[in-house]
C-alpha cells in the first residue's frame, strides 16, 4: 500500500487562515506587500537567434490570505475525483493610453542581432524579459489593441442590423459610467479596496505613454504602473470576499486618461464592469441571474464600446451589454435558422452548437443578448480571429471549434490528440490556429486547408497558454511560444516549407480517403483540402481571406494519427519559474510570463 505524504503547510507556523488555533481567539488578517527583485546570473538569461533575453525584474504580486467567511480548504489528494475550486493563476492585462500599434505587415525587425542584449522582468511570479530601441524609449503593447483600432465596425456587423441592438444617440453627452463607488459600497461581494495613498498626484504625473498593469491572482484585482520607480506597489488593489477574480479584459476603443473600463470575471459566475480611476462599478449577472457557473474567459467584442463576450464553466459563451440590465434567462426558439452553416445538425454535431437566444432575437431590452450552448465541458479559451468575423474556442470536451461569429455558424470542430485544450490563438494573418493542452503537445491548424499541420513537441506536462510574436514574424515565418505547468518557456519557429510528412504519411493505401469519409459522415469539403503549393504558400495580403463555394460548410474532422503528423521542435526551451507557468504575451522589446501564485523571488 503506497501512502501520499501530506503536502507542506500552506500558512506559516501551523497557523490556518482562519483562526489562531485558540479557541475564541481573534481571526487573524494577513497582509503582504508586493515585491520586486533583479536576480542576476546566467539560469536567468537565455539566447535565441534575434539576441539574449535578461531577466531585468521579477515581481511578486502578494497572494491575499483566504477571507475569514471562506469555507476551509482542506489538504487536497491528488488522487481525488472530487471537482476543485476554480482557479487561473495570475492574469495580466496592458494598457497604454497613447501607444504605438502593433505591425500591420508582418516582418522581422533588423535591429536586432545576435549580440544585442535583451532586457526583461519576470512577474508574480509575472515574468517579463524584454529590451530596449536604439532611441531607448520602451515600445509595444497589448496584440489586442491592433483589433481595436481597425474594427470600428463590428458592433453594426453583429446582430445584422436588429434594430433592437441600435446604439441611443451619444452626440454631445458624456460616456455612460458605472454607479456604485466601490470604496464606500456595503456589498458583501467586495471585500475591501486599498488605494495608493498619492494615488491622484500619480495620476496627474504620469505619462499617456505609460503602461499600465491589471492583473488578477486569487481574490485580488491589481492595478500597477509599470513606469514608476515603485512599480511594485498598486495604484489600486480590490479584495473580494468569497469569489475569486478569473479573467478579466480592458477596452482599448473607450480608454481616456480619465476612463478606462475593465470587465473582471468571477468564479461565481457575477461579472464587474469596473472603471480603476474613478473607483465605480456596476454589477452584471448578479449571484448568477443569467448563467451561474463560473467565467473562465471574458473579452470585449473587438470595436464595441459596450458589449463583451464571456465563456462559463458550463460551456456557455453568452454576449452581454454593460448598460443593460439583467432578467431571468430563458431559452428562446430560434426562427433565424440552423446553428449549423451546412443547413442541418448532424447527429455527430449535437451538442457541439446550440442557440439559446440568438443576436437577431427582437427581444433585447435585458441581458444577455445572445446564448450560445458551445460545448459539452469548461470553455477554456476563446480569441477573435484578425478578420474579426471568426472566433476559435477551446474547452475541456477536447475540442477546438471554429464558430463565424458574425452569422453565429459553426464551421470546424477539431479534436485534441488525448484530453482537453486549455489555450488557443490566431496568428497575425489569420491562417493559422495555435491551441495547447493536457496532452502536452502544441498543435498547429491551417483555418484556410481546414487541417492540423503540425504537432510541437517539448512540454512534459499540460500547456497553459500559446502566443504570437508579429514583431519576429515575416512572409515566410512565424514565431510563437508556449509556457506550461511545466515552469517552462518555449520557442517555435514555423514555417509550411520547413515540415516534412512523416514516413508513415506517405503510405497511401487507395481508398483510404473514402473510409475516413465513411467513418466519419459529417465531414464536407471545406474551405480546402488541398495540397497544392499554392495553397501552402500565404498570400501577401496582411489578414487571410480563404474562401471558396463551400468554404462555409460545417465540419467534424477525425483525430489525425500522430504518426501522420509532421513533429514541429522548439528552437529554445528553459525553466524560467520554479511555479507553473500561466499566461504568456510579446511584446516588441520583451516577452511577460506570470505563474500560478505569488511566491517570493529566489534570488
Amino acid at each position: 500500500m503506497f501512502v501520499l505524504p501530506p503536502p507542506p503547510p500552506r500558512y506559516p507556523n501551523g497557523m490556518s487562515p482562519w483562526g489562531t488555533g485558540i479557541p475564541g481567539g481573534p481571526i487573524p488578517i494577513i497582509e503582504t506587500n508586493n515585491t520586486i527583485g533583479h536576480p542576476k546570473g546566467p539560469e536567468y538569461q537565455f539566447s535565441v537567434g534575434e539576441g539574449t533575453y535578461v531577466l531585468r525584474e521579477d515581481i511578486h504580486l502578494a497572494t491575499p490570505p483566504p477571507h475569514p467567511s471562506e469555507a476551509p480548504i482542506t489538504n487536497i489528494n491528488p488522487l481525488s475525483t472530487a471537482p476543485h475550486p476554480i482557479s487561473a493563476g495570475t492574469k495580466l492585462s496592458l494598457v497604454q493610453i497613447k501607444y504605438r500599434d502593433t505591425p500591420t505587415h508582418l516582418y522581422r525587425s533588423p535591429t536586432l542581432s545576435s549580440s544585442k542584449v535583451i532586457n526583461g522582468i519576470d512577474d508574480s511570479r509575472v515574468s517579463l524579459m524584454g529590451g530596449e530601441t536604439d532611441d531607448g524609449s520602451s515600445l509595444g503593447i497589448a496584440a489586442s489593441s491592433s483589433q481595436a483600432s481597425k474594427s470600428g465596425d463590428i458592433p453594426q456587423k453583429f446582430g445584422g442590423g436588429n434594430a433592437s441592438l441600435a446604439p441611443l444617440p451619444t452626440a454631445g453627452k458624456p460616456m455612460k459610467k458605472p454607479k456604485n463607488n466601490i470604496a464606500k459600497s456595503n456589498s458583501s461581494f467586495v471585500s475591501r479596496i486599498i488605494t495608493h495613498e498619492h494615488l491622484t498626484k500619480r495620476l496627474t504625473e504620469r505619462n499617456s505613454e505609460d503602461l499600465l498593469v491589471f492583473a488578477n491572482v486569487n481574490r485580488a484585482f491589481n492595478w500597477l504602473d509599470m513606469g514608476a520607480s515603485n512599480k511594485q506597489e498598486p495604484l489600486s488593489k480590490i479584495l473580494f470576499t468569497k469569489a475569486h477574480p478569473i479573467c478579466h479584459d480592458v477596452n482599448m476603443v473607450t480608454r481616456s486618461a480619465n476612463h478606462i473600463d475593465v470587465i473582471i470575471g468571477f468564479s461565481t459566475g457575477d461579472i464587474i464592469w469596473f472603471d480603476p480611476i474613478s473607483n465605480k462599478y456596476a454589477r452584471i449577472n448578479k449571484n448568477g441571474a443569467i448563467n451561474s457557473h463560473a467565467v473562465t474567459e471574458i473579452k470585449w467584442l473587438p470595436g464595441s464600446e459596450n458589449l463583451f463576450l464571456a465563456g462559463h464553466n458550463d460551456g456557455s459563451l453568452v454576449v452581454y451589454d454593460k448598460e443593460k440590465e439583467d432578467a431571468p434567462f430563458m431559452p428562446e426558439e430560434t426562427s433565424n435558422g440552423p446553428a449549423y452553416s451546412n443547413g442541418a445538425a448532424p447527429a455527430s454535431f449535437m451538442g457541439f452548437f446550440n442557440i439559446k437566444k440568438t443576436v437577431k432575437s427582437s427581444n433585447q431590452k435585458f441581458n444577455p443578448l445572445s446564448y450560445w450552448t458551445v460545448a459539452k465541458g469548461p470553455i477554456t479559451a476563446f480569441q477573435f480571429s484578425p478578420d474579426l468575423e471568426h472566433i476559435a474556442v477551446v474547452s475541456e470536451d477536447q475540442s477546438l471549434r471554429v464558430i463565424n461569429f458574425m452569422k453565429e455558424k459553426l464551421l470546424d470542430v477539431y479534436s485534441s490528440y488525448y484530453g482537453g485544450f486549455t489555450c488557443v490563438c490566431w496568428s497575425p494573418d489569420g491562417r493559422y490556429i495555435v491551441t495547447g493542452g493536457q496532452d502536452d503537445l502544441v498543435s498547429i491548424w491551417s483555418f484556410a486547408e481546414r487541417r492540423i499541420v503540425a504537432r510541437c513537441e517539448g512540454h512534459h506536462s499540460w500547456v497553459s497558454s500559446v502566443a504570437f510574436d508579429p514583431w519576429r514574424c515575416d512572409d515566410r515565418t512565424y514565431r510563437f511560444g508556449s509556457v506550461g505547468n511545466d515552469c517552462r518557456l518555449l520557442l517555435w519557429d514555423f514555417s509550411v516549407g520547413m515540415l516534412h510528412k512523416p514516413k508513415a504519411a506517405a503510405v497511401q493505401h487507395r481508398g483510404s480517403m473514402s473510409s475516413a469519409a465513411a467513418a466519419y459522415p459529417a465531414v464536407t469539403p471545406g474551405r480546402s483540402r488541398g495540397e497544392s503549393q499554392s495553397m501552402r504558400l500565404r498570400s501577401n495580403s496582411n489578414v487571410a481571406s480563404v474562401q471558396t463555394e463551400d468554404s462555409t460548410q460545417s465540419a467534424v474532422h477525425p483525430v489525425e494519427e500522430r504518426a501522420r503528423t509532421a513533429v514541429l521542435p522548439p528552437i529554445m526551451s528553459k525553466e524560467i519559474d520554479p511555479d507553473p507557468l500561466t499566461q504568456l504575451i510579446f511584446r516588441e522589446d520583451s516577452i511577460i510570463t506570470t505563474c500560478v501564485n505569488g511566491r517570493p523571488p529566489s534570488l
